[in-house]
């Protein structure tokens, strides 16, 4: 006797197509991040983590961007040496080097360029964002990256607010550097199709 069961969706092919993308751009961003230069002193490194930041907030907006840079946080404060230079654990998030901030600022920074290119919690294609707005969105996520990492880099290395700040300003130029990088691969379809 054979019996005919009906197939139930738990869970939705788009949910399964975001949570996917999340979870590959997670560990993008842990393979960009062990390309990184050691900065002498209380420095976060050079890396090209930030494209981890833009890629999770373009292409996949403010909720499964920000799911992605979490799924990055929490493996990395698991232990998994995904930070920088092959850095890991709560202690190095919360006090290490003072770069904790910086990582989450990626976090907060994705789910702001998120919410800017996108304006909804779902993501919209790409071809609908235009590339000013994109740009806008990734300098917004940069901005935000700076006001979380720069106190957090002042209040766990000692060093004042000011004297901080002018420390990663050197660091700005770079960043909107990798951030022209992040919109022409993105605009070419080198990461998903237009």
């Amino acid at each position: 006797m054979s019996q005919q069961h009906e197939s139930v969706d738990l869970v939705g092919d788009e949910t399964v197509k975001y949570f996917t993308t999340a979870v590959l751009l997670a560990a993008l961003t842990a393979a960009l991040s062990q390309i990184s230069i050691p900065i002498p002193g209380p420095l976060p490194p050079f890396s090209l983590q930030p494209f981890g930041m833009f890629f999770a907030g373009l292409l996949l907006g403010p909720l499964w961007g920000g799911v992605a840079l979490l799924l990055y946080l929490l493996v990395g404060i698991a232990g998994v040496p995904v930070f920088s230079n092959g850095n890991a654990g709560l202690g190095y998030v919360v006090a290490g080097q003072g770069t904790g901030g910086f990582l989450v600022g990626f976090l907060v920074g994705a789910v702001v360029a998120g919410a800017i290119a996108h304006r909804s919690t779902e993501p919209r294609d790409l071809g609908d964002i235009s590339v000013p707005v994109q740009v806008g969105a990734l300098v917004a996520a940069v901005a935000v990256v700076y006001a979380i990492g720069v106190p957090w880099l002042s209040m766990v290395t000692g060093l004042p607010l000011v004297r901080a700040a002018t420390v990663m300003a050197p660091y700005v130029p770079l960043d909107l550097v990798k951030l022209a990088v992040a919109v022409v691969i993105v605009e070419g379809g080198y990461l998903a199709s237009r």
